[in-house]
């Protein structure tokens, strides 16, 4: 049984963890009846927290917004992911926060308790940080986004496709999902009728979420999954599937999701999927690797491609000897 201050901090920190919370279910995880459910809430609104009540069946409590930010409630895993998520924001993808993240930061680090304080340091010492090159993303336009996910909220915005056109898009936001360098928004496009994923610097300017809609049925229990074969072989026309002699971690680990689909066979082996604009490139992509493939399917062209580029190297490689390692080169043809 919690005493009334401690049972008003569980509640609380019940509240900031889920959007809407039915008062029995309140009750029922702080052991106490609804009707000291309603007095905690009352005790709440007079400490500054906008707590909004919906009467009737389907009705329940939703901590809302206010005029001033009131105090959040964080445990210790949730204090430390902020603080490392702020200090890795001034060198993000996120354009435009930099200096803000350093100010909520230095906010964060004076309340943080000595334990805590010395494990983000110590992650933040282990961090080196290396300047990419990918493009940039207005926060605005990620808060905006990331809350239409959570509300439910339809979204119309300008988009420009890979091709160069440009429409207005219509959809229904399901998830952000962050791959590399880029974010993309997985949603059901309303005059496409079906799921589509977007690139959220295509998007042009910062859009207006309109009324509610009710949530479809996800296109994949693993969207991650599913947005690393929407962008690794989607948008090429030349598409090559390999058969690898490696696991799946090892894979995971070597090839980024934003260039091919990995797909386990067994313990040892893989299935790839990728792509390129065009074939030419593919052998010089494959030969990077360190593992053994085979090809299951593939244009003929690229085929023909890595079978002209194999006998080269083993013609450049035929005349070196077995003793000393510094044997004459044989020149080969084309």
């Amino acid at each position: 049984m919690y005493g009334t201050s401690e049972r008003l901090l569980r509640l609380l920190s019940l509240l900031q963890a889920r959007r809407e919370w039915p008062g029995p279910d309140l009750a029922g995880r702080l052991g106490v009846d609804v009707r000291t459910i309603r007095r905690d809430v009352e005790r709440l609104r007079q400490l500054g927290y906008p707590v909004h009540a919906t009467p009737g069946v389907a009705g329940g409590y939703r901590l809302g917004s206010g005029a001033a930010l009131p105090p959040l409630l964080l445990d210790d895993d949730e204090a430390v992911a902020v603080a490392v998520g702020l200090r890795t924001a001034a060198n993000g993808t996120v354009s435009g926060i930099e200096e803000t993240s350093v100010r909520a930061l230095a906010k964060l680090e004076q309340v943080l308790p000595a334990r805590l304080r010395h494990r983000v340091r110590a992650m933040d010492s282990a961090m080196v940080r290396i300047p990419g090159g990918g493009p940039t993303i207005d926060a605005e336009l990620l808060t905006v986004v990331a809350a239409a996910c959570r509300d439910n909220e339809r979204l119309r915005f300008t988009y420009g496709t890979h091709a160069g056109e440009v429409a207005e898009r219509d959809v229904e936001p399901l998830r952000l999902v962050h791959a590399g360098w880029r974010w993309y928004l997985v949603a059901w496009d309303l005059g496409r009728d079906d799921w589509r994923t977007f690139r959220l610097d295509r998007i042009d300017g910062v859009p207006v979420p309109s009324f509610r809609f009710t949530p479809r049925e996800p296109p994949a229990e693993d969207l991650a999954a599913y947005v690393s074969s929407r962008i690794a072989t989607a948008p090429y026309p030349h598409i090559v599937t390999l058969r690898v002699s490696a696991p799946a971690e090892v894979l995971t680990a070597w090839i980024s999701p934003t260039t091919a689909v990995i797909e386990p066979i067994d313990d040892e082996t893989c299935r790839i999927r990728t792509g390129a604009k065009t074939f030419e490139s593919i052998p010089f992509y494959l030969a990077q690797w360190e593992f053994d493939f085979v090809v299951e399917d593939g244009p003929p062209e690229l085929l023909d491609r890595m079978a002209k580029i194999a006998e080269r190297f083993a013609r450049a490689t035929s005349g070196r000897t077995s003793a000393g390692g510094d044997g004459e080169q044989v020149r080969g043809g084309n």
